[in-house]
C-alpha cells in the first residue's frame, strides 16, 4: 500500500484527531488508542519484520547515553555539581566533563549489577524445576496485579516494559505465563522455553498511576533511602529559615522533590508565596479569598449566551481528564476542577478555554491533596477532606496553574502560535541531534505536528503517567523557563529515546501508532530522570548556539 493510501485510511480512522483542529488532541480517552485500527494493521501483515536501526550520528547520542545510566541524577554528590552550574554561563566542555564523571560512576553501578544478576541466573539454573515453579508463581501474582491497580489497561496476555536498562527496548512483550512451562513430555522444549523467558526483558512491578508519585522507582528500590532522607533533610533546613533562599531551592529541587516538602516548594518556585516565611500565611488568606471572591462574583455567568458555549465545553471536557484515575471521576472533583477552568477562561479573554488547559490541573491538584493526607491519593475520597482543606487545594490549584499558564499563554492564543514556533523548533533540532530518525519519518511523510502538537499542547501529560508528569514539573520549576523553553528539550530527548522503534516501523501507519501511544505505563523516577539529564545536556549543547536551529 502506498504513503498515501497508508495516510488517508489512517486519517479517515482517526479523524478527530486532525490538526486544523484541536479536536485531534482530546476526540479519545487517554491513552489514544484504535485497538480495532491496530488489530487489523496486524492482521494485514502491514506491519514488516523489524529493520536494523541506523547508526547513531554521534557518539553522544541518547542511546549511548542510556544504555550506561538508569538515572543520571541520583548517584550521589555528583549531581550536585552538575546542577550548581545550571546557573552559570558555562561552555559545552565543562558540562560535559562532569556530567561524563556522573556516568561513569553510573556505570559502575550496572557493572556489579549486571554480575549480581549473572550469578543469579546460574544458580537458577542449577534447578530450573524450582525455578519454572516461581517463575509461575509470579506470573500469576503479577497478572492480578496488572488487573487490580490499573483497572484492566494491560490484559493479562500483553504487558508494557519499559525500563530504561541495556536489556530492553521497550517494546510490547508477551507475558512469560503464554511460555509452555513444565511440560513433562518434552525436557528440551521446556528448557529452551525457560531460556526464552529468561532472555526476555524484566517487566517492572505495577505501580499505581498517581500514587508514591516521589519515591517509587520502576527498580522496585526502596520509599526512603540514606541519600533521599538527607535531601530532604536540607530541604526541610533550607524551608525553615526566615527568609528561603529561591536559587538554592531551585538547585536542590532540580533532581526532584520529596514528597513531604512538594506543595510548599512548589508555591515558592512558581512564585505563588513569598520567600519572607512571616508573609506566607497573610499571603494564602489573601489569595485563597480572593479566588472565592471571583467564583461569587463570575460562577454563575456559566449559564449567560456569551458564556455557556465556553462552559459546556469544559463541562464535556472534564470527565476526559485522566479517566483511568478514580480521583478524578468524582463528581466533587470535576466540580471543582469546572470552577477553576471557568474562572481562568473569563479573566483571561485572549486565549479563553483550550482543550488541553484542563491536563494542567491535575499535577497541582494531587499535590496540594498530598498536603492533607499520607496515603495514596489515587482511589482517595476527597470528600473525606473537611471543606476548608477542599477550598484551600482548588485556590491553590487555581493560582498555581494560573502562574504556569502566564509563560505559555502564546500556546493557547488564537491559532496558537506559541505551539505552531515549538514544534518547528522542535522539527529542526530533531533534525541536528539525530538525522536518522529524521529521514526516516521524512521518507514516510510523518509530519511533526501530526503528534508534537499534543506534545506541546498538554506537556507531555498525555505521554506519561501522571507520577511522571509531577516528577517532571520538579524541574521544571526549577530551571528557568522551563515550561517554556526547557520543554523543548525534553521533547526532543524523548523523540530521539524512541529512535529504535521508530526506525523498525516501515509505514505511515505504524509511525504514527507508534507515536501516538508509545510505551510508558510503566515509567518512574528513573527513567524521567535520564530524559532530563539528556535534555539538560541538548540544552547546553544548543541553547547557547545562535544558529543551532539551523543546519
Amino acid at each position: 500500500m502506498s504513503t498515501d493510501a497508508n495516510k488517508k485510511q489512517f486519517w479517515k480512522r482517526n479523524a478527530a484527531k486532525v490538526p486544523g483542529s484541536i479536536q485531534h488532541v482530546y476526540g479519545a480517552q487517554h491513552p489514544p488508542f484504535d485497538p480495532l485500527l491496530h488489530a487489523n494493521l496486524i492482521k494485514a501483515g502491514n506491519k514488516p519484520p523489524p529493520a536494523t536501526p541506523g547508526k547513531p550520528k554521534k557518539a553522544t547520542t541518547f542511546q549511548e547515553f542510556e544504555s550506561i545510566t538508569s538515572d543520571a541524577w541520583d548517584v550521589g554528590d555528583d549531581d550536585d555539581e552538575l546542577l550548581a552550574m545550571a546557573a552559570q554561563n558555562l561552555n559545552i566542555e565543562v558540562v560535559m566533563e562532569t556530567a561524563n564523571k556522573v556516568i561513569e560512576n553510573h556505570s559502575k553501578q550496572q557493572e556489579r549489577q549486571r554480575q549480581d544478576d549473572e550469578t543469579e541466573l546460574e544458580q537458577r539454573e542449577e534447578d530450573p524445576q524450582e525455578d519454572v515453579a516461581e517463575d509461575e508463581e509470579e506470573d500469576e501474582e503479577e497478572e492480578e496485579d496488572n488487573r487490580v491497580g490499573e483497572g484492566d489497561v494491560t490484559s493479562p496476555e500483553v504487558s508494557f516494559a519499559s525500563q530504561s536498562s541495556p536489556y530492553t527496548d521497550g517494546r510490547l512483550v508477551k507475558s512469560q505465563s503464554e511460555a509452555p512451562i513444565g511440560s513433562p513430555k518434552d525436557a528440551a522444549g521446556e528448557h529452551a522455553s525457560l531460556h526464552r523467558q529468561r532472555s526476555l526483558p524484566h517487566r517492572p512491578p505495577t505501580i499505581p498511576l498517581v500514587a508514591r508519585i516521589a519515591d517509587q522507582n520502576t527498580s522496585g528500590t526502596p520509599i526512603m533511602t540514606e541519600r533521599e532522607a538527607s535531601r530532604l533533610d536540607k530541604f526541610k533546613q533550607l524551608l525553615a529559615g526566615p527568609n528561603t533562599d529561591l536559587e538554592e531551592l531551585r538547585k536542590l529541587s532540580w533532581s526532584g522533590i520529596p514528597r513531604q516538602v512538594r506543595p510548599i516548594t512548589w508555591k515558592l518556585l512558581s512564585g505563588y508565596l513569598p520567600a519572607n516565611a512571616e508573609r506566607r500565611e497573610s499571603v494564602l488568606q489573601r489569595k485563597r479569598q480572593e479566588y472565592f471572591g471571583f467564583i461569587q462574583q463570575y460562577y454563575d455567568s456559566r449559564n449567560d449566551e456569551h458564556h455557556q458555549d465556553t462552559y459546556r465545553q469544559i463541562h464535556i471536557d472534564i470527565p476526559r481528564t485522566n479517566p483511568l484515575i478514580p480521583l478524578f471521576q468524582q463528581a466533587s472533583v470535576q466540580e471543582i476542577f469546572e470552577r477553576i477552568l471557568f474562572i481562568w477562561a473569563i479573566r483571561h479573554p485572549a486565549s479563553g478555554y483550550v482543550q488541553g488547559i484542563n491536563d494542567l490541573v491535575t499535577p497541582f491538584f494531587v499535590v496540594y491533596v498530598f498536603e492533607y493526607i499520607e496515603e495514596e491519593v489515587e482511589n482517595f475520597d476527597v470528600s473525606s477532606l473537611q471543606e476548608e482543606a477542599l477550598r484551600n487545594i482548588e485556590a491553590d490549584s487555581f493560582w498555581c496553574m494560573s502562574k504556569l499558564l502566564d509563560g505559555i499563554q502564546d500556546n493557547y492564543t488564537f491559532a496558537q502560535p506559541g505551539i505552531q514556533r515549538k514544534v518547528k523548533a522542535l522539527e529542526e533540532l530533531v533534525s541536528r541531534i539525530d538525522e536518522s530518525v529524521h529521514r526516516h519519518m521524512q521518507q514516510y511523510e510523518v509530519e511533526y505536528l501530526q503528534f508534537a502538537f499534543r506534545w506541546m499542547n498538554n506537556l507531555l501529560m498525555r505521554e506519561l503517567p501522571l507520577r511522571c508528569t509531577i516528577r517532571l514539573w520538579d524541574t521544571y520549576q526549577a530551571e528557568p523557563e522551563g515550561f517554556s523553553h526547557f520543554h523543548l528539550y525534553v521533547c526532543a530527548a524523548f523523540l530521539v529515546r524512541w529512535r529504535k522503534e521508530i526506525l523498525e516501523e516501515r509505514d505511515f501507519q505504524g509511525q504514527m501508532i507508534l507515536l501516538q501511544n508509545l510505551p510508558t505505563m510503566h515509567w518512574g523516577n528513573e527513567e524521567v530522570s535520564v530524559l532530563l539529564a539528556e535534555a539538560y545536556r541538548l540544552k547546553f549543547a544548543f541553547a547557547d548556539a545562535p544558529n543551532h536551529y539551523k543546519r
